[in-house]
């Protein structure tokens, strides 16, 4: 099993910054390939945001946010993060943070149904 903390929303002003942390414990060590991270507003479905590599040298995004998004992991401590820039009014959502037992590739990173385990999620508010 693998547990997942995410951390770091709250509220930030349209144009200001946040960073979004993703924590894993548990059988971390066989257990995470990819790390993701996808969004969900009210009323709306989830929705894939980005996600990365063990080696982190692959790196997907939504289109919505590529550019503004990046994403990162330190494996030595089993965290990714989520650094938003220039957000938007638009990018308010629960972030939630995704793991899979292997790397999911281009085709596969953006279905959540792909990912073995999920967070509780943290509620990001952009205001204008």
């Amino acid at each position: 099993q693998v547990q997942l903390v995410e951390s770091g929303g709250g509220l930030v002003q349209a144009g200001g910054s946040l960073r979004l942390s993703c924590a894993a414990s548990g059988r971390t060590f066989f257990s995470i390939n990819t790390m993701g991270w996808f969004r969900q507003a009210p009323g709306k479905e989830r929705e894939f945001v980005a996600a990365i590599n063990w080696r982190g040298v692959r790196t997907y995004y939504a289109d919505s946010v590529n550019g503004r998004f990046t994403i990162s992991r330190d494996n030595a401590e089993n965290t990714s993060y989520l650094q938003l820039n220039s957000a938007r009014p638009e990018d308010t959502a629960v972030y939630y943070c995704g793991v899979a037992s292997r790397w999911l590739g281009e085709g596969l990173v953006r279905e959540g149904g792909r990912y073995d385990y999920w967070g509780q999620g943290t509620q990001v508010i952009v205001s204008l």
